[in-house]
């Protein structure tokens, strides 16, 4: 008979490659089973039956090591994560991956407090298949989770469906029941005592999970509780961080603010004390802020730069006045130029929509300088008005005493009365006590930046403007335009004369005498508060202005035709009379005149080249027959 432990050493050596080769707990059964059917003795398969049983403790205790490696394995990389300071999702999408692995869960997940919302929402899941249990949020204190979170213990039911102890909601219910989740565990993420969030782990069958389960959840709730706290404390480093850059950048612009106001201020005061204009202002600020730089007085007429629409900046001009500070007017900055309460003019820059606050206390302070510089230069002008202004009423009350002397004193005061100047004659169209003087300042503002000069005289004001100033040759558009402007100055309507261009003393006295004349004259016809000239009115003026003036009118009219006949010795003025007094005919003309019909055609083509080519149409004939019969019973 053999000994017993001999007949067993082959199911012992099984035993022994089974644990080597970390076989399945059934395998261990068949041992003993194979041993029964080759009819071991009952000692044999006691042997056999106790060697199992040790080996199936020893396999529990290496399937324990092996679990017990891989959770440590698992927090070792967890760790692993956090130290090496990945993004948050990625930590936390490892740790809820690793839950459900470790635990051998259908899925796994993790829902944070949304403070906004008062609520908890899924942060992460793993194994999730339903987009309504992805997006389910949680009122606080609901489900599993609410009670997690209120007690700050884990929690775990094998069947969630029917365990009373957690408040079901119609909301929570729906989505574990679209999930299919039967058996959950849920612990917290703890930071210095309190709950952050909660970490999960569930089956969709009945499961009752073991101590070292929950032990092993926790220690992983523990890892998302440090990676959020150190997301945390990376976000408020960053934000930090950015604030002290933020700060610095501001430090930085400030400083450089600073050195370029003071850089600016030294620049326009250097340009002020060397008696620059408006225009060189205009260009140093352009400069300096890097855009286009246009100056307008106070009727919006260009001082520098560009011109524009004085309409379209009413508004902002006003709103300007209103803040004492630029604004903005669509893709432009204006800034009211004031003086007090007196507006001056305007500042617009182009080309910079976006200003910062220095910049735009610099375009301000533009402002400020432009507004002395138009002050000094009025001051200026006003007080080389005040001279002038004595030398053209002498002018004008007397030129016939020393037209010399008044000649060689004008060009000491820059008046030069050899050259061509138009006489303006500007009345209120509604004289009251203070208007004449307010029209006077107006005209000193209308003649501003020309060399022209303005005085008071008699009822009127008089403006005596060189045609080269850019005032306009045609006397008729410049009194027009003169009236409509001097108006808006002086805040009341102005009635304007102007004579014909002269040139000396006593022509420009008589110029002043035509202008006189054309003033009277509108206001009889009902046309006070307009411009009109002289050679306009023509004998109207005569007729309905005072004094007359008959040689003044016919030398207007004739002028040309008297001067050609007395240099040539030819016959135009006796020819046109005949012209006229025979109808417009010429046979009746040259039997009248003894002449050849071709003689009258010649001498009437000097008249047309002489006269110009309307001197035949209705008015001017008109004209021109009054001057041929003035002339003819003052001859007579």
């Amino acid at each position: 008979m053999n000994h017993p432990h001999e007949s067993a050493a082959p199911a012992l050596r099984r035993l022994l490659d089974l644990l080597a080769s970390g076989a399945a707990t059934e395998d261990f059964a068949d041992v003993l089973a194979d041993a029964r059917r080759r009819g071991a003795s009952a000692d044999t398969l006691a042997a056999i039956d106790d060697a199992t049983w040790q080996a199936l403790r020893v396999h529990r205790t290496l399937r324990q090591h092996r679990r017990r490696e891989a959770e440590l394995t698992a927090l070792f990389d967890t760790a692993g994560d956090l130290a090496a300071s990945r993004e948050l999702d990625t930590v936390l999408q490892a740790i809820v991956r690793r839950a459900r692995m470790l635990l051998g869960t259908d899925t796994a997940y993790l829902t944070l407090p949304d403070e906004a919302a008062g609520d908890t929402y899924m942060r992460v899941t793993d194994g999730s298949v339903s987009v309504l249990f992805q997006t389910l949020r949680l009122s606080l204190g609901d489900g599993l989770g609410g009670l997690v979170a209120q007690t700050a213990r884990p929690y775990a039911t094998p069947d969630y469906r029917t365990d009373e102890r957690f408040h079901h909601t119609g909301t929570i219910d729906a989505g574990v029941l679209d999930e299919g989740l039967v058996a959950i565990i849920g612990v917290p993420l703890l930071l210095g005592g309190q709950v952050i969030g909660v970490l999960f782990a569930a089956d969709r069958s009945p499961r009752a999970f073991s101590p070292d389960e929950v032990a092993l959840l926790c220690t992983l709730a523990a890892h998302a509780a440090i990676a959020l706290d150190t997301a945390k404390s990376l976000a408020d480093t960053r934000a930090a961080l950015a604030e002290l850059n933020a700060a610095n950048e501001l430090v930085r612009a400030h400083s450089a603010a600073v050195q370029r106001a003071e850089q600016a201020h030294d620049r326009l005061t250097d340009l002020v004390l060397r008696g620059a204009e408006v225009p060189d202002v205009a260009a140093a600020v352009a400069a300096l802020l890097g855009g286009e730089i246009a100056v307008l007085d106070a009727e919006g007429e260009p001082l520098a730069g560009r011109s524009a629409p004085a309409a379209e900046l009413t508004a902002a001009v006003g709103a300007s006045r209103a803040e004492g500070r630029s604004v903005r007017h669509g893709e432009q900055w204006v800034c009211a130029v004031l003086a007090g309460h007196d507006a001056l003019g305007t500042m617009v820059l182009r080309g910079r929509p976006d200003l910062d606050d220095a910049d735009r206390r610099l375009f301000e302070r533009a402002s400020v300088v432009t507004a002395l510089l138009l002050l000094l230069r009025r001051s200026v002008a006003e007080t080389e008005n005040r001279v002038r202004g004595e030398l053209l009423t002498d002018l004008l009350t007397a030129p016939e005493r020393d037209p010399a002397g008044l000649t060689a004193r004008g060009r000491r005061l820059g008046v030069d009365l050899a050259r061509p100047h138009l006489v303006l004659v500007a009345e209120p169209a509604e004289p009251t006590g203070t208007d004449r003087g307010r029209l006077a300042g107006a005209a000193r503002r209308y003649l501003f930046g020309s060399r022209g000069v303005s005085a008071e005289h008699g009822e009127a004001v008089v403006l005596l403007a060189p045609v080269e100033a850019g005032t306009g040759e045609d006397p008729e558009d410049t009194a027009r335009q003169a009236a409509e402007r001097l108006a808006r100055l002086a805040g009341f309507p102005v009635t304007v004369g102007a004579g014909r261009p002269a040139a000396g003393p006593a022509a420009l006295a008589a110029a002043y005498t035509e202008g006189l004349r054309c003033v009277r004259a509108l206001r009889v016809l009902g046309r006070a508060g307009e411009g009109a000239s002289a050679r306009t009115l023509g004998f109207l003026g005569v007729l309905l202005g005072d004094g007359h003036d008959v040689d003044g009118f016919v030398g207007a009219t004739l002028g040309p035709l008297l001067a050609y006949d007395s240099r040539r010795g030819t016959e135009l003025v006796r020819t046109l009379r005949a012209y006229f007094d025979c109808g417009g005919s010429l046979t009746r003309a040259k039997d009248e005149l003894h002449v050849h019909v071709n003689t009258v055609v010649q001498r009437l083509d000097r008249v047309e080249a002489l006269l110009g080519r309307d001197w035949n149409h209705p008015e001017r004939s008109l004209e021109l027959q009054l001057a041929l019969r003035l002339q003819l019973l003052a001859g007579a």
